[in-house]
């Protein structure tokens, strides 16, 4: 019988390995990867950090044995966590890993930013508009309009539109009712919204914030449309997960103001956005796009133009690992409650897949393995069989687990 910490090692040590090469790609920074992990999954720390923790050196032995016996690539050790092994940089105990130490604690270096590094707002803005009226679009209203924002949602019909402060109103009669809030906040913050089912009523906002349909071809005509009707210096911005942010900026002629925001959901409540440049994406753009999340609360996290940024790449490889470990008979509840246990993970991989939606995980996975090329990203046998028999999770009633 494997024991709960070989379960957690089995599932926990690849995505620690996965996360060492995104730093060491200078995909994104250090803190960024850790907070990515920590806001956007509800981790109790960031890889990097667990990794410092656990010792570099006790990753790199379990993965090369791994690597070994299986001979799949994301099990080889990074050339970053073989290198600074070799240097003696094995984490907390030796006072240096993927941070510096000193007492236990985490001390200053090179890569700690200062108070003097904190984003600015390099545009002025004043009043955003929302394309959307789904769940996604009237979460990030919300979080506009309660940071004091005008906000200008866009919907297909005067009863979407509507059903955004509906949606809205419930969400804080709810925080009323917990003593968190009160009716005059409610009042204002409703104040602040004005619906419109026409795109022309965003001529004058300052960013645009798209949620609509994962559809490139839907996406590209609406940033047509908005190139043509926001004012010169206005940005543009997608709230995708899963398209190249590239290719809603190739149809407008400011590429420059195109840019990623990757809310996540319920967007009022989760902490983290995914800021995502492309290699044309203006670095006032993005600079003040960092700071306006500052502004609303947010925690953001700055990453490039490629499939999964940085959540998604770390977490979803990792899911379909513990697919591919009940392949080999381990039960779902075991492996649930392991992770739980062992990686203080607020969920176990199961658990999480049926809130995600298999049908939905089964996608970016076909998406990470499209982008990446790595054969072991592909998705589990038994993913594939779980969407094909239509137990997509919690939604559906039925997925790994079965709910009533």
């Amino acid at each position: 019988m494997t024991s709960a910490a070989q379960i957690a090692e089995t599932l926990i040590y690849p995505y620690l390995n996965h996360a060492v090469r995104m730093y060491e790609e200078k995909y994104a920074s250090r803190a960024d990867i850790d907070a990515a992990m920590r806001f956007g999954c509800g981790y109790p720390k960031g890889p990097l950090t667990v990794l410092d923790e656990i010792g570099l050196d006790v990753v790199r032995d379990a993965l090369a044995a791994r690597f070994a016996e299986s001979g799949d690539p994301l099990h080889k050790p990074a050339d970053l966590l073989e290198s600074l092994v070799g240097q003696g940089a094995t984490g907390v105990a030796a006072g240096k890993g993927f941070y510096s130490y000193a007492d236990g604690a985490v001390s200053a270096d090179a890569e700690t930013p200062s108070a003097d590094d904190a984003p600015q707002l390099r545009h002025d803005v004043r009043s955003v508009g929302v394309v959307g009226t789904g769940t996604m679009a009237s979460g990030i209203v919300q979080v506009f309009a309660a940071s004091g924002y005008d906000v200008v949602v866009v919907g297909r019909g005067e009863e979407k539109v509507a059903g955004v402060s509906a949606f809205i109103a419930k969400s804080f009669d709810k925080l009323i009712e917990r003593g968190r809030s009160d009716e005059d906040t409610k009042a204002a913050v409703l104040g602040r919204i004005t619906g419109a089912t026409d795109r022309a009523a965003l001529a004058d906002v300052d960013i645009v914030v798209e949620a609509i349909a994962e559809d490139l071809a839907i996406k590209q005509e609406l940033f047509a449309d908005l190139d043509r009707i926001c004012k010169p210096g206005a940005i543009l911005a997608t709230t995708t997960s899963s398209l190249p942010i590239t290719s809603c900026a190739e149809v407008t002629q400011r590429p420059e103001a195109v840019i990623g925001m990757h809310f996540f959901n319920p967007a009022p409540v989760m902490k983290l956005v995914e800021v995502v440049t492309t290699s044309q994406t203006g670095a006032d753009v993005d600079e003040t796009v960092r700071a306006l999340c500052a502004k609303t609360g947010k925690v953001a996290v700055s990453c490039g133009d490629r499939a999964g940024f940085i959540v998604n790449a770390l977490l979803f490889p990792y899911l379909n690992d513990a697919v591919k470990l009940s392949e080999t008979g381990e039960e779902l509840t075991v492996i649930d409650e392991a992770i739980k246990e062992q990686a203080g993970f607020p969920m176990g991989p199961f658990q999480l897949l049926d809130v995600v939606g298999n049908d939905v995980s089964l996608a970016i996975q076909e998406e990470l393995l499209r982008e990446f090329r790595e054969p072991g990203l592909t998705p589990a046998d038994t993913l594939r069989q779980v969407v094909a028999e239509g137990r997509l999770g919690r939604k559906t009633k039925h997925g790994f687990h079965d709910y009533r």
